[in-house]
């Protein structure tokens, strides 16, 4: 069993990678989560074991925690590709040029004072 952490905005996700048939387990075996049922979401999730021809060869286990359902799978497959890299470290070349190790570090601006949003001022008047 490997472990690999993924994060995305506020959302983290915990993946285990462990021996088996290509089964994928999101937040225990009973979850309302809507990616348990979405098919796109779940390639997305599985996309760098397909791409080395793995994905039939592990199960996956994944807990999140925080953000929303899409900063959830992208952080998903972040942690997906780290726990493969820790199995061989020869898979890590041809993840990192399709661009699967790369961690996006974009998260929301934080509200400042004297405004409404990050950014949006109150419409300034001369008179």
């Amino acid at each position: 069993m490997v472990i690999g952490l993924g994060r995305r905005k506020e959302a983290r996700a915990k993946v285990k990678l462990i021996d088996g048939t290509g089964d994928i387990i999101i937040n225990g075996p009973v979850s309302n989560f809507s990616a348990r049922q979405n098919l796109v979401y779940r390639s997305i999730i599985s996309k760098p074991l397909e791409n080395l021809g793995l994905d039939k060869n592990y199960n996956l286990i994944i807990h999140f925690y925080g953000g929303g359902v899409k900063g959830q799978i992208e952080a998903a497959q972040l942690g997906v590709t780290r726990a493969i890299c820790q199995i061989n470290s020869a898979y890590r070349v041809p993840l990192k040029l399709r661009g699967y190790l790369t961690r996006d570090s974009r998260s929301k601006e934080r509200r400042k004072y004297g405004l409404k949003k990050a950014r949006k001022a109150s419409q300034f008047s001369k008179r």
